[in-house]
């Protein structure tokens, strides 16, 4: 038996499956691996050409199996499936990688660092927060639009909404729609960020 020159690896949650062929194309090994033993597999293994589907995690575990030495390659997946040759699952598709990342013509991500990768965590984060900021601020004017209580586009007209919320005096808004509106987050949010801007306490 050759020594295991090219691995295939299809990463998932729990279950991880690779493919390792030998310098003349033949295959070595076909294994599953749990998450915790991947990395003592590779360990073991003499230092060989990795390579990994560009997704979830994928950037994490190239950076580990580099640490022990693989020359680890990330491929777009849709550069991967032209080289499915049977029904899609775990084996077909780390065989694929496996022969994809021979390819002299493949074209490589690069891997990120965790840097890197924070910079993308506060951006998508950023965007997250903006998109559901959009969807409460709408979801309080629709109730309150409910009530014949309309304000104008904008910051300030969603502000004068949430006043008449926490106007305990102001009988427009029913008792029953006002304790809720009151628990809605970009209501309290609001609330606190007016309390804050005029100085008052909180």
């Amino acid at each position: 038996m050759g020594q295991i020159t090219t691995v295939g690896l299809d990463i998932a949650k729990s279950v991880f499956q690779v493919h390792g062929v030998d310098a003349a194309g033949e295959v070595i090994l076909k294994r599953k691996l749990t998450r915790a033993r991947v990395v003592p597999f590779f360990e073991k293994l003499e230092r060989c050409f990795i390579g990994i589907e560009a997704c979830a995690t994928s950037h994490y575990w190239a950076r580990e199996l580099r640490r022990l030495g693989h020359d680890v390659r990330l491929m777009p997946p849709s550069y991967v499936k032209p080289y499915v040759k049977r029904q899609k699952n775990d084996s077909a598709d780390a065989e694929a990688i496996c022969e994809a990342v021979t390819r002299p013509s493949m074209r490589y991500v690069e891997v990120k660092t965790p840097e890197q990768q924070s910079v993308m965590v506060l951006h998508r984060t950023r965007a997250m927060l903006m998109r559901q900021r959009i969807q409460l601020s709408n979801a309080i004017r629709a109730h309150m639009a409910e009530f014949g209580l309309i304000a104008p586009v904008g910051r300030e007209g969603l502000q004068r909404l949430i006043g008449i919320v926490h106007d305990e005096q102001d009988n427009r808004v029913p008792t029953e729609a006002r304790i809720c509106l009151q628990i809605h987050p970009a209501s309290r949010t609001r609330s606190r960020a007016s309390f804050a801007s005029s100085g008052s306490p909180t």
